[in-house]
């Protein structure tokens, strides 16, 4: 028996119609001629296909895959028609209906790209839901936590919904993002709504930046969303931070009264600094009228610095500043009488001195003169500071107060009454030996009566004395107590001594 049926006559046609069969990618051409070998063949490079790409990637099918197929359904088609020429068909008979079967089967091939396509798209919009939604995680996972440490979840979330939004406008994912801005902008802005408006300042500047990243047609309202919320955060914060006394409130307040000067909210902040200045200036007169004066300090500084044109209070925020600052200088005085009556003898001269140089006309000048000459005398011998100093002067008792030595001296003295005055150094009289002061004869202020001198005239009583040397002198202030009695006439004598390491 022959291997085959012998070939036919040439038939242009049904080749055409087996290469149109083969170009399906079933290998009917082949099957039809009674080839299984290649039939097979081409259902193994078609399965392969199917095996490769699917399920569908996002990505699509690779052209180098694309490419390899092609050509072997072209050579498998040129192949099947070669064969075709004389090679009869199983069935149908007649070419034309082989043409006709290969015509209708090369939809096969197309059905399946579109159907391809349609599960990629699908994969795409999945990939796209997913990255959705590990967006969705980063905002929910920031949520409740510290805006400073978590700043970065929200942006990284913020570039995933915006690319999102428009590298796939018409993506399901797309869709979602409106809703998806309006739940991020609550969760940023959370500490707003839990009253927490110090912490709510910077989530909600930085919400106001969200315009900058993401397009107007997705936020729509969510633009202006922070703006008030922001205004009450940065108001209501300063306002809590300068009746408490803490440091920031100044800079909330210039941001407020520059980002939002005609805000409701920038209104508040001129009354509320006259409230806060009107308190301070109470407080000199409480038991802390040192702090309550440090505090007028900074309030005419800081206010001072306010930028309160655009909202226009910067006429009330100047007034109230110069309120400040004067206040703060008359209360050095108090706080000196303050720190007098604690024996804060050192602060209180720093204190009174200050005073007399920034009100030389101030009615309490004369008085702060007295206090500064007693603390200092009081830092010697903390005795003379058990009571303040009057502006009393004069009494019936002269006392003459004699330089016997070679320095320029400053003569303080307090007690019923107190002053201080000037003796020019003696230019004939050097210091004493040390050892010649413990003698019993020891007698300074014995020689002629040429001694730079004054007299004064003091009440009875107990007066505090204290020589101080002035220039570049090298030598130790000195002190007395003289108890003042009437029907005496009293001495007093300033001298140098010097021997074992002392020069006073």
């Amino acid at each position: 028996m022959p291997a085959g049926p012998p070939p036919g006559p040439v038939d242009g046609w049904r080749a055409v119609g087996v290469g149109l069969l083969n170009l399906s990618g079933l290998g009917l051409g082949y099957a039809l001629m009674r080839r299984p070998l290649p039939t097979l063949l081409c259902w193994a490079a078609t399965g392969l296909l199917l095996f490769t790409v699917l399920p569908a990637d996002p990505d699509g099918i690779s052209g180098g895959t694309l490419v390899v197929y092609g050509l072997f359904l072209v050579l498998a088609a040129v192949h099947g028609a070669f064969l075709g020429l004389r090679n009869r068909l199983a069935w149908p008979a007649k070419s034309p209906l082989a043409i006709a079967l290969g015509v209708l089967l090369l939809g096969v091939p197309v059905v399946g790209g579109l159907l391809y396509e349609t599960a990629r798209k699908e994969a795409v919009e999945e990939m796209l839901l997913d990255r959705l939604e590990k967006a969705d995680d980063l905002v929910e996972k920031a949520s409740g936590e510290s805006f400073a440490t978590t700043q970065s979840e929200y942006r990284r979330a913020l570039t995933a919904y915006d690319d999102l939004s428009t590298d796939h406008p018409d993506s399901r994912a797309a869709g979602k993002v409106p809703g998806r801005l309006k739940t991020f902008y609550t969760t940023v802005g959370a500490p707003y709504e839990q009253q927490e408006y110090c912490d709510a300042v910077a989530p909600l500047e930085y919400l106001r930046t969200v315009p900058q990243t993401v397009s107007e047609r997705d936020l729509g309202s969510l633009a202006g969303w922070p703006d008030d919320r922001l205004a009450t955060s940065l108001y209501e914060c300063a306002s809590d931070s300068l009746a408490g006394g803490t440091a920031g409130w100044q800079d909330q307040f210039g941001d407020l009264l520059t980002t939002f000067p005609d805000s409701d909210q920038a209104a508040k902040v001129a009354p509320d600094v006259k409230a806060a200045v009107d308190k301070a200036i109470k407080a000199v007169g409480g038991d802390d009228p040192c702090t309550a004066v440090d505090q007028l300090e900074n309030l005419g500084t800081q206010v001072k610095a306010l930028p309160g044109e655009k909202a226009g209070v910067a006429d009330a925020l100047a007034a109230d500043a110069g309120r400040a600052e004067n206040s703060a200088s008359a209360g050095v005085y108090t706080c000196g009488v303050d720190q007098y009556e604690d024996g804060d003898f050192a602060e209180a001269v720093t204190s009174m001195n200050d005073f007399v140089d920034a009100n030389k006309n101030h009615k309490n000048a004369p008085r702060a003169k007295k206090i500064a000459i007693a603390a200092e005398i009081a830092q010697q011998v903390p005795e003379a500071g058990k009571k303040l100093p009057t502006t009393r002067t004069g009494g019936s008792i002269s006392v003459t107060v004699k330089n016997d030595s070679p320095d320029e001296i400053q003569v303080m003295y307090t007690g019923p009454v107190t002053g201080t005055f000037t003796l020019k150094g003696c230019g004939t009289c050097t210091s004493y030996d040390w050892s010649s002061t413990l003698s019993a004869g020891f007698k300074p202020c014995n020689g002629n009566d040429n001694y730079p001198q004054r007299t004064i005239s003091l009440p009875v009583g107990t007066t505090y004395f204290l020589h101080k040397p002035k220039g570049d002198s090298s030598s130790s202030p000195a002190s007395d107590t003289a108890k003042l009695e009437s029907g005496y006439i009293y001495t007093e004598c300033a001298y140098v001594t010097t021997g074992y390491g002392l020069n006073s």
